[in-house]
């Protein structure tokens, strides 16, 4: 059977709905703090929490004790874990009850990998892979071939909402898909695994 890999963000999670709330406590608006918020790119490749939001303050005219370091990192991975894609969750107990192989790949610090492992929705995945455990991040050709190392196959249906994350795993062979809505998914899936409800 084919294994089915999920990316995380904004796919198993909403968009980070505790933006506003980390707006707030470092008094700035939504707007200045998105601006320096979604440069992870560091932080998921491997940095630390205090480097993270060392230059998410810098970007502000803000600088964080370690206090508050780990105050904004508890409120950044509370907000992408604590209210999963309902619809997400159901597809997934819904393969997984069907024996379907399931695995996550996700552009993540190591700080949030250890929390979401012990979320109920992990279960139901054979296999949790996260960049910043691993120092590379998709779109990188390393990842899908570390992944394929993990799951020992090569047959996968990969879904991601960014489009360069799908093109990067259809070069690298992948049956690379843009996510749209669990109800899509839903659709396209149960053509090759059968019966996945409503």
């Amino acid at each position: 059977m084919r294994w089915i890999v999920f990316d995380f963000g904004e796919v198993i999670s909403q968009r980070n709905p505790a933006i506003p709330a980390m707006a707030a406590r470092l008094g700035v608006s939504v707007e200045q703090f998105e601006s320096a918020y979604w440069d992870r790119d560091a932080y998921d490749r491997g940095g630390s929490d205090a480097d993270y939001w060392a230059l998410i303050g810098s970007s502000l005219g803000l600088s964080f004790d370690d206090a508050t370091v780990r105050e904004m990192t508890e409120l950044d991975n509370s907000g992408w874990l604590d209210e999963p894609v309902a619809e997400t969750v159901a597809l997934l107990e819904d393969l997984s009850a069907l024996g379907v192989p399931l695995a996550l790949l996700s552009n993540a610090p190591s700080t949030f990998a250890r929390l979401a492992e012990k979320v109920p929705w992990a279960k139901h995945f054979r296999h949790l892979v996260f960049s910043g455990d691993l120092g590379c991040a998709k779109p990188d050709a390393a990842i899908w071939h570390h992944v394929e190392t993990v799951v020992g196959s090569s047959d996968l249906i990969f879904y991601d909402d960014r489009s360069s994350n799908v093109e990067g795993a259809l070069i690298a062979g992948w049956d690379a898909r843009l996510w749209t809505s669990a109800a899509a998914a839903r659709v396209e899936l149960r053509a090759e695994f059968g019966d996945l409800g409503a």
